[in-house]
């Protein structure tokens, strides 16, 4: 016995030291990427006690203080509510401590980049006393919540288009034939598989027998901004380029397929859904990883990416990998050298924390989900008309994206 004990205090030490020494490498090397696997971490936390922890809080007095106690889905959406919200006091902090960040001499450069045993038990204890605040503050950040996703979601939507203009430019200024015609079978390919795309949405959201008319409006107007793109790109005063009309189009239809698969399951002209009233934990897992990749692609684009997102007044982003893959960069940061950094650590941070507000509105269904939806990741019409807003705004921005220069043309976009 006494044998087993020493063997097992070896090993949790061993594991505590492999953890400690992996957390901290990978900090030094690439903070982003730590700061993603948190994130992730948070993630599955929320999922977690979503599905596990509503007895548990339904025992505590200061949150189960009603005459009569709500039901099970109210201390679901409550678990996922309180981990977000230290998730968001967390990642704000950080980004009011690396407000004004010039140079890697800086000393709070340190704190982004190490002492990560210490960040994750700081981030493990605020989201432990968030089960300690009122029901009221609770209520009022799901309240601003709606918000802040709606703010990630516009972030979204810019970072896509900085990343097809800028893949067009690229592409473009090679200046060969070859090239040329990429772009060309790109935009075909593109738009085939929005018109093909669109068939199945008329297929499977328009099924005959039902009144259909909201889905069939959705549906038809995502066909005609598909084509108000190209018209509007290829306009002789705008002379751009079907490349990226043909991306945001296929995106739009996308958004669309994502918001009408998110009406409630028994909705009759869902008829993805609505003969299969069980949801597998398949499904559930490939929602939420759906999510943690969405989430942790634009956070880190947002914080890194040299796009308008940057404030005027910060370090610009630079093409710098996450990890860097040779001995001769990790020695060139080792040099006694004042170097500007390479992203707005504070802007970076601030992104986390809208992706916090954005994902407990994911697992919650906005926070208006009832009966099976409680169960699902992103179902209920507030994720409907969410994602067609988003549509809706995706639209507006490129067309902007086209036309500003030529209504201001002595002004830089």
């Amino acid at each position: 016995m006494w044998a087993a004990s020493c063997l097992a205090s070896c090993c949790a030490a061993c594991a505590c030291e492999a953890c400690r020494t992996a957390v901290g490498s990978i900090g030094r090397r690439s903070a982003r990427i730590a700061y993603c696997g948190l994130f992730a971490l948070s993630l599955f936390a929320s999922w977690a006690l979503r599905e596990v922890a509503a007895p548990l809080l339904q025992s505590i007095p200061w949150i189960n203080h009603f005459h009569k106690t709500p039901d099970r889905e109210w201390f679901e959406t409550d678990a996922v509510l309180r981990v977000s919200l230290g998730n968001f006091f967390f990642f704000t902090i950080l980004a009011v401590i690396m407000a004004g960040i010039k140079d890697q001499k800086d000393p709070r450069d340190k704190i982004h980049h190490g002492g990560w045993m210490a960040k994750i038990f700081c981030w493990a204890v605020i989201v432990f006393l968030m089960f300690f605040v009122p029901n009221g503050v609770v209520s009022f950040y799901e309240s601003i919540s709606k918000f802040g996703s709606g703010l990630f979601l516009l972030v979204q939507v810019v970072l896509l288009l900085d990343f097809v203009h800028g893949w067009n430019e690229n592409w473009v200024a090679k200046d060969e034939q070859f090239w040329y015609m990429a772009l060309l079978v790109v935009s075909v390919v593109c738009y085939i598989a929005t018109f093909s795309f669109s068939g199945l949405l008329f297929h499977w959201f328009t099924p005959s027998g039902h009144d259909c008319g909201l889905n069939l409006f959705f549906i038809v107007l995502t066909l005609i901004l598909a084509f108000a793109f190209a018209i509007v790109a290829l306009h002789p005063k705008i002379n751009g380029s079907l490349l990226p009309a043909s991306v945001i189009g296929l995106y739009c239809t996308y958004l669309c397929y994502s918001g009408l698969s998110s009406e409630p399951r028994d909705y009759e002209c869902n008829g993805l859904h609505n003969h299969s009233k069980a949801v597998s934990t398949g499904s559930l897992t490939l929602g939420l990883l759906t999510t943690v990749l969405s989430v942790v692609y634009s956070a880190v684009r947002a914080g890194s990416s040299a796009t308008v997102l940057t404030p005027p007044d910060s370090p610009r982003g630079t093409d710098k990998p996450l990890l860097p893959f040779s001995k001769a960069d990790e020695q060139e940061d080792k040099k006694d050298v004042p170097r500007p950094v390479t992203y707005s650590y504070s802007f970076f941070h601030l992104i986390f924390s809208l992706a916090s507000m954005y994902s407990a509105m994911l697992l919650t269904g906005w926070s208006t989900s009832v009966g099976e939806s409680g169960k699902l990741v992103d179902v209920g019409w507030p994720s409907v008309w969410v994602r067609i807003a988003t549509q809706w705004a995706t639209a507006g921005l490129f067309i902007w994206s086209l036309v500003a220069p030529i209504l201001f043309p002595d002004r830089e976009f």
